[in-house]
């Protein structure tokens, strides 16, 4: 997390509780004891945490400005003690790090935290005359026994109750773990992309753990707190978790150095904080090492796969590496200008190393979103996409990010039973991976199990709570199933998580027209359409408001409009179908969705249950297209 802003007076980093305005440094709740100028040097530290501070600034801040000639040796005495008082080493810095010829840095992650709970003070009951005379009751021997034995036993309970891993306790849901959004130590903006991937990175490697066991946050939920100050209590309180890892990260010159701290949420006990330096190639090793460490923290029991998987770590060309990062990066932001660069940095990453299976999974990926959301032809990309994630398989049989992208490709590509097969192996693999119950839902929608698809919809926002598009596709799952109501509702919470979340807007849209709220919908569609970074699919839906509302003018404009655009780029026939089955156009709507059929149009898919061509469903046309969808036995 980022330093708090000066006007906190209470942080905390580690297991120790910093108050600034008392001048008091705790570890575990005990007074440590430090003087006054190292506690100031260590008040312009943690203010300022993950930057370089002056020696200079160090001088303004702490000395007279009458001393000079004793400066030197004072702040290399004050940040001596500092480190003393920390148990921290100049050679290997968990807390201040030295920055030559610069300054000093403190490293670690930094919290903000509420008042502290502080045991009030009991002043001693006056002795009574007999005390004062004779000093206290003498008790026989086998009482004092008995006594310390209770002692013994009550401490002993209380350090397991306080101490223990939370999931020793009953639970029926196993334990439950938060990464936050690593801190980005080296200030560049450019290289957010790095701590946000190392973030998703060790996500996805903690999730394959043993995920009966052990469930860990997926990225879209965490990210929220990215920059933030809030409590661990609290956050750990938002997400439900009973874990929450921490930590920092900075590059520099093929090296990498991260911090990372393991903090109890019922209690707010920081289990473990260890800080790592490696050269970049060996940063998959690195991910092995804290994964390992963070397994026997919490006591989960390894899987036999995760096993062998942590005990052969693989290096990786730092330039995939990085590749890689960038790619997910850009693919998280799901826009067609985000997925176009997203696929650029895969295909770097996969050119400098062939063998690394996660980049072919990333591109995979890439193209699937590229086509679903009407940015490209499936002639172009879904072919790819599908040599993308079998190559991954290959590389990685047992990644289930692999094999989920590739039963999205062919739920794309209509192979029903191909995706529906990879979407159970990706859930046997991984349970955890929301991305794998978030396209099983799709694929059962489309297949009509409505109770089904919902119960998938509501695992993976269950496991990525704050997911934009998780949780659109669950207004998605209520919308194909009729529910027009439950589609509102959801699309509304997304918003209010991101207004500028286009495909929200769209099932909003969507859902309104259906219950007859025709301008509430184009209201809708129009943002959506504005906000999707020009797809002409979004466009196709405000075709389809202006229809409904009897605005047939508009509604032709915008499919002259469509036309116009496809001069120089792909429509998909699937959205004009739409705007003519809007306006009771039965010849159109026919021609344009056998176009869409001779097309592979990925949105063919949801025919047997789109609401736009109820009134069609009789014809056998349309009995016909199903078939050969696959949709009709």
């Amino acid at each position: 997390m980022k330093a708090p802003t000066p006007l906190a007076d209470i942080v905390r980093f580690g297991v120790f509780q910093f108050d600034r305005k008392a001048s008091e440094l705790r570890k575990a709740g005990v007074k440590v004891k430090l003087q006054d100028q190292p506690l100031r040097v260590l008040t312009v530290l943690v203010e300022r945490a993950g930057q370089v501070i002056t020696r200079e600034e160090l001088q303004q801040r702490v000395w007279p400005s009458d001393v000079y000639v004793t400066f030197d040796q004072g702040l290399n005495n004050a940040i001596k003690k500092v480190r003393d008082a920390l148990g921290d080493s100049a050679d290997n810095p968990r807390f201040v790090e030295t920055v030559a010829k610069r300054g000093y840095r403190f490293i670690a992650p930094v919290s903000v935290e509420s008042d502290p709970v502080v045991a009030p003070r009991v002043e001693p009951e006056p002795p009574s005359d007999r005390q004062a005379r004779f000093g206290p009751p003498v008790l026989p021997k086998i009482a004092w026994i008995a006594l310390a034995a209770v002692s013994i036993l009550a401490a002993t309970g209380y350090w397991v109750w306080h101490r223990a891993p939370i999931r020793d306790r009953p639970s029926s849901e196993g334990t439950i773990l938060a990464v936050l959004p690593f801190d980005n130590l080296s200030r560049d903006p450019d290289q957010e992309f790095f701590s946000d991937g190392l973030t998703e990175e060790m996500i996805a490697q903690l999730g394959r753990l043993n995920p009966k066991r052990l469930s860990v946050i997926a990225r879209g939920s965490v990210a929220r707190y990215k920059g933030s100050s809030l409590p661990a209590d609290q956050i750990g309180r938002e997400l439900h978790a009973d874990y929450l890892l921490q930590g920092s990260v900075r590059r520099e010159s093929g090296r990498v150095r991260i911090t990372v701290q393991l903090i109890q949420v019922g209690n707010q006990t920081d289990l473990w904080t260890e800080s790592y330096d490696r050269e970049l190639k060996d940063i998959l090793a690195l991910q092995d090492s804290v994964a390992k460490t963070i397994a026997d923290q919490i006591r989960v029991t390894l899987t036999t796969e995760s096993r062998d998987r942590l005990a052969n770590p693989r290096t990786v060309d730092p330039e995939a590496y990085e590749g890689y990062l960038k790619g997910r990066y850009y693919w998280n932001k799901r826009t067609g200008e985000g997925l176009q660069k997203a696929s650029v940095y895969f295909q770097q990453a996969i050119d400098k190393d062939p063998l690394y299976a996660a980049a072919y999974s990333g591109l995979a990926d890439c193209n699937s979103g590229l086509t679903w959301h009407g940015f490209t032809s499936p002639a172009r990309t879904l072919p790819r996409a599908e040599a993308m994630a079998r190559k991954a398989i290959e590389l990685d049989p047992y990644s289930a990010e692999a094999h989920a992208s590739l039963g999205l490709v062919l739920n794309h590509r209509w192979d029903w039973t191909g995706a529906e097969s990879e979407f159970k192996r990706a859930l046997q693999l991984d349970p955890s991976y929301a991305n794998a119950h978030h396209w099983y839902g799709d694929y059962l929608s489309i297949k009509g199990r409505h109770d089904e698809a919902l119960a998938e919809a509501k695992a993976a926002l269950k496991l990525d709570p704050l997911n934009g598009m998780i949780g659109t596709w669950l207004a998605l799952r209520s919308y194909l199933a009729g529910k027009y109501d439950d589609a509102i509702e959801q699309s509304r919470s997304t918003i209010e998580l991101d207004p500028n979340f286009a495909a929200a807007h769209l099932l909003l849209g969507e859902s309104y027209l259906q219950t007859g709220q025709h301008k509430e919908g184009l209201d809708e569609l129009q943002i959506a359409a504005d906000r999707s970074g020009g797809s002409p699919l979004y466009l196709a839906q405000v075709g389809v408001a202006h229809a409904l509302a009897g605005r047939k003018t508009e509604a032709l404009q915008t499919i002259a409009q469509l036309q116009e655009i496809s001069k120089d780029r792909y429509v998909s026939p699937y959205g004009v179908a739409r705007v003519y089955a809007a306006l009771n156009d039965k010849e159109q709507t026919f021609k344009w969705l056998q176009n869409a059929y001779d097309d592979g149009a990925v949105w063919m898919a949801y025919l047997a249950v789109d609401p736009a061509f109820d009134r069609f469903r009789s014809d056998r046309r349309f009995q016909d297209l199903l078939r050969r969808v696959g949709l009709l036995a």
